[in-house]
């Protein structure tokens, strides 16, 4: 290099004598990640606007598949009509969901500690599951009457199977090691399961969880077609039987952010009681 010469004659690339280095917090903003949730709502906007596009350019008629712009107008603008039933179906999932969980995580637990109680209700509980849920909703209302309590209990059933197979994995999951180990320390069995076992199961229950919050709102959903008074389900009947299909996919609608709100809630609670989890590290490294 010529003596004299500058960093910047000798890179062309370089920047040019006398311009100011860039701040580093500039540098840090035009680094910052793409949070992860525009890339979805890029996706399904995509999807939206195509199938905008083609029932507009095919002429499609309404009452068979309206445009998305209908369909969300319609949300919006008669969420008078729709909030009454949304809250009689959310009434049915939580109430559902949190039976699911008070039966389900007590069973597993049983299940793991005693092989005998294992031995006669495990196979009992994998067999049911041959018997398809929606199945028994006409029954329910037969049993039960055309209330909420055979809706509750669709829901709760749809749920429970996956809560209680993913909580015993979760329970066994825990190395052998570990157990003796603390056995040897004094720690007696209530100390082992809530300082060893269930932290190890968390995880694994957690999985559970978030599968059955979205089967709690298809089992809500399927009982009010089967028969209801009151609901989401019981609103889409009313609006197949009047071709007011807007109204059908607005129900749609709101089913689904129900199932995506009762999903985030489940997820956020894992946050804050496993963010010590290599799922939960990697999830934020994105």
């Amino acid at each position: 290099m010529v003596a004299g010469a500058t960093a910047s004659d000798a890179d062309p690339l370089g920047p040019s004598i006398g311009a100011k280095p860039e701040p580093p917090a500039q540098r840090t903003r035009a680094r910052r990640p793409v949070p992860s949730i525009v890339y979805p709502a890029a996706t399904f906007a995509v999807v939206l606007g195509a199938i905008e596009l083609t029932v507009r350019l095919l002429h499609i008629k309404e009452y068979l598949l309206p445009p998305p712009s209908k369909a969300i107008s319609t949300m919006v603008g008669q969420w008078s009509l729709f909030l009454p039933e949304t809250w009689v179906t959310f009434k049915e999932v939580i109430i559902g969901y949190g039976l699911s969980i008070a039966v389900a995580v007590p069973l597993a637990v049983a299940i793991v500690a005693s092989p005998l109680f294992e031995k006669c209700i495990y196979p009992l509980l994998v067999t049911s599951q041959v018997v398809p849920k929606i199945a028994l909703a006409p029954l329910f209302l037969i049993w039960l009457g055309y209330g909420t309590l055979p809706k509750i209990l669709i829901v709760a059933l749809l749920a429970f199977f996956p809560i209680v197979i993913d909580a015993v994995i979760g329970l066994r999951s825990i190395e052998f090691e570990k157990l003796y180990l603390a056995r040897s320390m004094g720690a007696n069995s209530l100390q082992t399961f809530f300082k060893l076992r269930l932290p190890n199961a968390l995880p694994s229950l957690f999985s559970g969880l978030k599968l059955a919050a979205t089967f709690c709102v298809i089992g809500a959903v399927v009982s009010e077609l089967v028969g209801a008074t009151a609901g989401l389900g019981y609103l889409m009947i009313e609006a197949e039987g009047n071709l007011n299909t807007p109204v059908v996919f607005g129900a749609i609608g709101y089913l689904t952010l129900m199932g995506i709100a009762m999903f985030s809630v489940v997820a956020f609670i894992e946050r804050l009681a496993i963010p010590w989890h290599v799922s939960r590290r990697a999830a934020n490294a994105h």
